[in-house]
Parts: structure tokens; sequence; C-alpha cells
């Protein structure tokens, strides 16, 4: 059946307004520069010279005002890095107090000869001090006075003053003067709950009457609505005998599916979506593991290019090598860069790949920078807002790399450096990371994760980055909330420090995070339970409805333009899979009527844009999310971007677009109008891009900021040129000894079943595993002691199943 359409809901409520600005209350003291300062810098009073950075600048008290007898004039003649500014000081008696969950609209009048300035806003938290918080709003080059106009992101808890003022970051000149700060009207009351009171506050799942028809591994959500499922064989080694290999296309619009020729085995590839929107399918499973378990999986270096419009792939030239479970991180300039991965012998591949937007071809190996380092297997390699690679420590085989378990990869650098803080790196296998909404605030949260390898019960650490600090370290997060798990013999509440492994992070327009599925083992014990990570207090809200359908190894979640959250697949060890399709309805769909985009005037943007669009009725935020291209936990492009609204009236609205190519790369993006309830508007699709995508533009002329600057580690030396990192048999926690490479006997129980045939072939039955035949002689984990060749056979076991 189709996804149900989400149309018009009860009214008869408050409608969520965010009104106009208090007319005539100005909170800045001397907005007009009138009132001299008193010290040697030449500066009014309360306001100060700032920035950083290598640059030649001079500031200028000016005649040349647009009021009164005075404007500032900040002049760059000369650029390297960094910014100058001309800022209200940063003090009680000169920046304005502010509250909590309130807004704030910002103007002033400017006259600029560079395009490279912005509104840039800093905030006082009262424990930790001063800190910069957003740019706001680009401003274009004017000849003549010209007044913009910004409104603040709410304001976050353990706010109490900010400061503001405009950055100039390339060559050139901007004088300013008549600035203004408003406090924004309070919101409307809270909306009437449209469903019954459990959904309002837990969401609501629904299990389709369709049926995945494929055993999908990867998913995309594709720019014209669709969504690419891709399995390849689909863990099967009977369908990769028989070169059958799987993807298909859902279209939400009908509910119908549609199988897509694929022409080889994309199983544990590599995705990502290009700047034009089509999607780069990297490796690939070229071979399953030997029965013996002598040789593992073995990567494809083939690669490919899905066209959504004709729904075909098209082939590229190959990598250098292959990359079973690589990276795909898309850079600034549109270029997409992948780590590790197990090449075409099995090996662990040290060689670092790169796709050219620009020739769209994979450059050869040496024209690409090389630190020789292996990655492990999805290594989660996020983009941060200055062009270098934060790796978060997820992964999904990779436990026992060398370092922090955490590092931040500079590639003009060709530099890795350690960062600490992040609890049991050695148990953050399958955990996912994802950066936090919004992308400008450079946090990054790991959730959850275990060990492959000695397969302990996954754990339920939350660790969070903030990569704007000048050396920044993890810190502890709140533990994932707990659910009902099951092993085998019915569901069971989750006790102690069980947590899971597996799970899914999904990026929602109100901004918070979805956490949904997971496992207690590898390929084992699902866990159901699901709650909303909150970036704005580092919360979890427990106890919301929870996905019926079990998503362990090989599922995958993710957002749907209409706001809702699409789940498919699992994998577990006995090779089935699960082919139900569930989607999740949060409780922002339940709470009335949707805001609703009435035009995009232009669907085209360019980086430090203004995009009008207009709203049947008032929003308090509007967003870019880049739609979703996920596996393994693992999607280290999702992003949320923040657009700073200027409000012209109650259904007029500009957006003032991100001038970083790094915070937003190149590409699609689903763009969601949110009232002050958190209620989201249907998205709309745009294209960002433009000249601001040119290399150049992603890594010299954008508003980066000088975050982690200050790394107390030492860059580690690039390693020496080598072929390959070797390898264990045991990188996929899998015994081979018993049944088909499509079928993961653990090469280590669980602690809670006891070391005995009894036990362990209990734990196998339980599991679904069935019959499984002996490859070879050995028997490591004496599944087989009457040496028939068929493991837990009834000579096998006597007596009655033990208690676990």
């Amino acid at each position: 059946m189709a996804l149900l359409a989400i149309g018009a809901m009860t009214s008869g409520l408050l409608l969520a307004a965010q009104p106009p600005a208090a007319a005539g209350i100005n909170l800045l003291k001397n907005p007009g520069f009138e009132t001299p300062g008193t010290g040697q810098d030449g500066m009014p009073d309360c306001w100060s010279r700032s920035g950083w950075g290598d640059n030649d600048v001079t500031f200028t008290t000016t005649t040349d005002a647009h009021s009164g007898n005075r404007a500032v004039k900040v002049e760059l003649t000369r650029r390297v890095d960094g910014d100058r500014k001309a800022l209200v000081t940063e003090s009680a008696a000169c920046a304005p107090a502010v509250a909590t969950e309130r807004q704030y609209d910002l103007s002033l009048w400017y006259r600029s000869t560079t395009p490279d300035a912005a509104i840039t806003l800093f905030r006082h938290d009262t424990t930790t001090g001063w800190q910069y918080w957003t740019d706001l709003k680009t401003l274009p080059v004017a000849g003549a006075y010209t007044r913009a106009e910004v409104r603040t992101p709410v304001v976050p808890p353990g706010t109490d003053r900010i400061a503001w003022g405009v950055s100039v970051f390339g060559t050139g000149s901007v004088t300013t003067d008549d600035y203004t700060m408003e406090e924004v009207a309070p919101p409307a009351p809270d909306p009437v709950c449209t469903g019954t009171a459990e959904e309002c506050a837990k969401g609501r799942w629904q299990v389709l009457g369709v049926k995945n028809p494929v055993r999908s591994m990867h998913s995309v959500v594709l720019h014209n609505g669709k969504v690419l499922l891709i399995a390849g064989s689909g863990n099967d080694p009977e369908m990769f005998e028989a070169g059958t290999f799987t993807s298909a296309v859902y279209d939400p619009a009908n509910g119908s599916f549609r199988t897509i020729p694929t022409p080889v085995d994309m199983f544990c590839a590599g995705h990502v979506q290009l700047s034009d929107g089509r999607v780069l399918v990297m490796s690939g499973n070229k071979g399953y593991p030997s029965a013996d378990g002598k040789i593992g999986y073995q990567g494809l270096k083939d690669s490919y290019v899905f066209d959504p419009a004709t729904e075909t792939y098209t082939r590229t030239n190959d990598m250098h090598d292959g990359h079973w479970y690589p990276s795909a991180t898309i850079l600034g300039n549109g270029d997409v860069i992948s780590f590790g991965g197990l090449k075409e012998d099995s090996t662990g591949n040290v060689t670092a790949e790169r796709f050219s937007a620009a020739q769209h071809r994979w450059l050869p190996v040496n024209e690409v920078k090389q630190t020789w380092s292996y990655w492990g297997l999805y290594p989660s390699m996020i983009l941060m807002q200055d062009g270098r690679l934060f790796y978060s420590g997820s992964h999904t085989f990779g436990n026992g790399t060398p370092g922090t378990g955490a590092s931040i990869y500079d590639y003009d650098a060709n530099t890795v450096t350690d960062v600490p803080g992040l609890r049991n790196k050695d148990q953050r296998d399958e955990s996912a990371s994802v950066l936090l909404p919004p992308a400008q605030d450079q946090r990054v949260l790991t959730i959850g994760g275990g060990n492959n390898e000695t397969n302990p019960a996954a754990n339920r650490l939350t660790d969070i980055i903030d990569l704007k600090r000048p050396d920044p370290g993890y810190v502890a997060g709140p533990p994932i909330p707990q659910g009902l798990v099951d092993q085998g013999q019915g569901k069971r509440p989750q006790t102690g420090d069980e947590g899971k492994m597996f799970v899914s992070a999904v990026l929602l327009p109100d901004g918070k995070v979805l956490e949904t599925g997971g496992g207690l083992h590898d390929r084992a014990d699902p866990v159901y339970e699901a709650s909303f990570f909150d970036p704005v207090t580092n919360t979890y809200e427990a106890g919301l409805a929870a996905d019926p359908v079990p998503r362990t190894y090989h599922s995958s979640a993710f957002l749907l333009p209409d706001g809702r959250v699409m789940a498919v697949g699992d994998n577990p060890g006995n090779g089935s899979y699960n082919h139900d399709v569930s989607v999740y309805t949060p409780p922002y769909l339940l709470k009335g009527p949707r805001p609703r985009i009435t035009s995009v005037i232009d669907g085209r943007w360019n980086y430090g844009d203004t995009q009008r669009i207009t709203v049947d009725r008032p929003i308090a935020k509007a967003e870019l999310i880049r739609p979703a291209a996920v596996t393994h936990s693992s999607d280290p492009n999702q992003r949320f971007v923040d657009l700073p609204l200027s409000v012209i009236d109650d259904r007029t609205v500009d957006l003032n677009v991100t001038a970083n190519p790094n915070l937003a790369p190149p590409g699609w993006y689903m763009l969601f109008a949110v009232d002050a309830n958190g209620i989201p508007s249907v998205a709309q699709w745009v294209h960002l891009g433009g000249p601001a995508a040119t290399a150049a533009q992603a890594e010299r002329s954008a508003h980066a900021h000088d975050f982690a600057g200050s790394l107390a580690a030492a860059p580690k030396k690039p390693l020496k040129k080598r072929d390959f990192a070797p390898v264990g048999p045991r990188v996929a926690g899998c015994d081979r000894h018993y049944g088909t490479a499509g079928v993961c006997v653990p090469t280590v129980f669980p602690r809670s079943v006891k070391a005995t045939t009894r036990a362990r072939c209990a734990w196998l039955a339980d599991h679904d595993y069935g019959r499984l035949k002996v490859n070879g002689k050995d028997d490591p984990l004496r599944l087989d002691p009457d040496g028939d060749g068929t493991a837990c056979g009834k000579g096998d076991v006597r007596g009655a199943p033990p208690t676990r």
C-alpha cells in the first residue's frame, strides 16, 4: 500500500505564530556610534575591534554616516585567512541581555566593496563565557547605504547576553551604521493534540502492507523524493553464484517498488550523493569468504553512478583497488574522498581515493595525498567547517586500530592528529555518529556500539565533541535509554549497562535526532526502543513508540521529505532477511495543521544567497537537510544546516544561505519551514551550488572560523608507503567453519552463554540458525562432537537445553 498522505489535520487551535519584533525598543547601546570611546583604539563606546588570522586591516571612525555624524569602516587590504570585525563589546555594560527560548531581530545599514562580509553572532554562556555562535547573513556588495536585517536562532539555555557585528573576510571595505536589536514577540500557545494522548507523546509506527522486494543493505533518498534501495547479492551466496544482483526504487507517492538491473555485487559498497543529484556507488563484494575462513570478503574496485532520472547505473573508471566497506564523504568542492575497507585480496586497504567532481573520475593514486593509514571498515569521516575531516571513532569493523579512537585529518597538510575523550574506543563497532543540528554548531554525537569480535553486550555510551573549541575532546553524554530486548526467548527489559549496536540516528526537521533500532549483540538480539536526542539540552527523551519490526544488522532508517521516518531491513546472523517496511510518524506531525511553503522563488541556490520564500503562516525557523545515503549505521554526510530568517511579513521570509560550502556541500537538499511549535512543512527540494563551490572558494574564501586550531596532540607523521594492512580472519566476527558464507555463527558467543555444546546449540536454536554444515574437519566451537559433519545434530546434544 502507499505511504499514507499527510493531509490537513483538525483545526480550531491557535496557530503557532512568530510575530514581528516589538517596534521601537532598541536593546543596543550607542547603536549609531555617536558616543566616542575612551580607549586608545579609537572605537566608539561599547564597540570593539575583533578578529583573527593572517590579514592586514584598518579600522576607521568616519563621517560617511547613514545618519548622524559617525560610522565605522573596516577595510582589509591583504587576506590569507581569518577575518576582522567591529563588534558589540563583550561586557555586561555593553552586550544586551537576552532571554532563553526567545529570538531577536538584528538590523544595520551598510556600504560594502567586498562580497566577503557577514553578520556574525556571539553568545555569553553563564558557565563557559563568551563564544562564537554563528554567522547569520552574508552581505552583498552595496555602493549606497543598504539595510540588512536578520533574526537570531532561538537563544539556547545558559545564554544571558549576545554580541554581534560584521565580519570582513575578503579584501575590500565595509562601512556600517545605525544598528538595531529588537526582541521578537513571544509565540502563540501550544497547539492541541490531533491524535491520541499516547501518539502525541510517543509518535506512532505503521508496518506497511507492501514488502521490500530486495535484501537491501543501502538506502538513498533521491532528490525526486523516491528511495533507492541497494542489495547487490544481499548477503546471499547463492544469489552471488548465480550473478543475481538487485536494487529497487521505492516511490512514496504511490507505494510502488521498481526493481532495477544492477551490474555488479554492490553488497557492502560505499555511496554518496554527488552535487548533481546522482549517486556515486563505489566498490562492493568481489567474493565471499572461503569455507575455511582463510580468505575473507574481497572488495571490488568497480565504481558506478546511479541516475535518478533514468534509474540506471553507468560505470565510471575503477578505483585504485577494492574497498569492501569504504567510507564516502563529499567535500566542499564536490569531490568525494574515501578511506578504508578490504582490498581484492581481503587485506586492509590503506589507500585514500579521491573522486574528482570536475573530471568525473577517480584520480590516480599518485594524485591523492596519502598517510597510508588503515581506518577500518566504514570509518565515519565527517567534513568540518574548515575542510578538514573528523574521524568520529564510529566504524563497522575497525576495532583495535591505533590511536585514541578519534582524530582530525587535514588533507592539505596530510596530517592525522588524535583527539581525546572517546570512551571504550574498541567497543564502538556499529555505533552511529551524526553532526548535530545545526551544522554551524560543529558538534558530533556518537551513539552506542560494541565489538563484533569479542561480542560483549552492546553499550549505552554516548559521547559528544564540540569541534569549535581550540582543543576539542569528547565528553560523556547521557546514556542511551533502555527498552526491551529479545534474545530468542521472548522480550524482556534491558538491565544494567545493556545498550545497542547497529543503531540508526536520523536528523529531524525540528532539530532533534531520532535514535531507533539496534541489537544487543553482533547480528543478534534486537532491541525495541526509540528516543529523541535534543542537542539544545543534551538530553534524551525516552519512551517513544518503538518500531515493531526488529532492526539490527543491515537495517536503515532515514528521513522522508514529508517529515516521517522510514525503516527497512534486518539481516541477523542466521542469514535470514526481514522484508517488512516501517514508517514512523513523529509527534510533531500530530500537533495540528502544518505550515506550508507556498512558493520558492528560485530553486537553484548559490552560497551566500538570500532566497525568498512565501509561507501560509508565520514560521520560526527554516533549514536544509541533506538527504540520506545510509548503510550499517553510517551516514557521515547527513547534516542539518540552519537558514537564518529575515522576516518581511507573516507570509514572506528571506532565507540567508551559508557562504561556506564545507558547512553545506553542493547538492540537493530538503528545505523545511518550521513553526514555533516545531511543526515542519513538507519539504521542498532546492539545489545548492554555484561559484562558491569551487575548490578555491571552499578552501580559502569561505568564512571558516578558527576551530580546533590548538590541538594538544602533535600531528602524526605519515606512515611509510605500504600496500596493505594485515586484517585477521575474525574481522567480521563470524566463524566460517559452519554454514554458508551468508551465515554468521559468532566466533565468540555472548557471555551469558556457557562454553558448552549444549549451551551454544541452544543459543543457535533460539536464534533460528537451523541445520549447519561443518566446513572441513575442524570444529573449534565444539558444535559437532559426534563428527557427522552437521553442527548441533541430535547426536551432538544430549539432555534438555541448559538455562542461560
